[in-house]
This record gives structure tokens, C-alpha cells and sequence, in this order.
């Protein structure tokens, strides 16, 4: 059933990059346009199957764009989905045309804040980081 929800969040994506493809939104298969990157992150995802994994999405703008899902001790209940650019250290967001957020994460049996890197659509509509 796990693996299930992960192949269905996958196949969501690549249906959605070849839809874009057909349409002329996307350039080339691993690039995300504003669609694709909002239908991935309106999807739902199994905790269980994605706590701590990170998963890449492809290029949005250009920019790689992952999925990382960190859970601290209690898991797979506080599992979070954190969709952001996957920049090197010390890369300036805004030239990537990112925003920078503060996020919660767990991390062992706290939380920390930690900066990262979201496409501004997500962050607009709320989606860049859900527990």
C-alpha cells in the first residue's frame, strides 16, 4: 500500500510534465511550470512510505526543485513534506527567483528552524512546507 501512494504521487507528476509537453507548457520532460509544481504539491502523500527521503522534481526556471520529507523521533505521525530549490550552500535564492523561508523541522525529538529556498508559487498558495 506504501509503495502505492508513492507510485501514484510520482505518476501524477510525470502525467502532468507530459500533459505540459503536449501543450507546449513544458519544454522538455523534468521541466515544471507553475501547473505541474501546484498539482504535485495539492497531491496527497503517505508519511510512512516518504519519511526521510527527498525526492527530485525536476527543473522549475531552471533551478532543481526537490521533495524532502524529515520526521524527528515520532514517525511517521510527524512526517513533513518540504517542496524548495535544491541550491548549493551559499546560493542566492532571489537571482534563482526563489523566496526564503524559515521552516520548523523535526529534527530527533525537537523542532529546528531551518532557511530554505521555495518557488514563489508555492509559497503564495501556502504549499511549499505541510505537515
Amino acid at each position: 500500500m506504501r509503495n502505492h501512494h508513492a507510485k501514484q504521487l510520482m505518476a501524477v507528476v510525470l502525467l502532468t510534465l507530459v500533459a505540459g509537453a503536449c501543450t507546449g507548457q513544458a519544454a522538455t520532460p523534468g521541466t515544471l511550470d507553475d501547473a505541474a509544481l501546484l498539482a504535485y504539491a495539492k497531491q496527497p502523500w503517505d508519511k510512512a512510505t516518504l519519511m526521510h527521503t527527498t525526492v527530485p522534481l525536476g527543473r522549475y526556471h531552471g533551478v532543481p526543485v526537490v521533495a524532502e520529507f524529515p520526521c524527528g523521533d515520532v514517525c511517521p505521525q510527524y512526517t513533513q513534506r518540504i517542496i524548495h530549490f535544491d541550491l548549493p550552500e551559499g546560493a542566492d535564492c532571489a537571482a534563482a527567483g526563489g523566496v526564503e523561508r524559515e521552516v520548523l523541522v523535526p529534527m530527533a525529538i525537537a523542532m529546528r528552524t531551518k532557511r530554505f529556498c521555495f518557488p514563489r508559487v508555492l509559497v503564495d498558495a501556502g504549499l511549499h512546507a505541510v505537515r
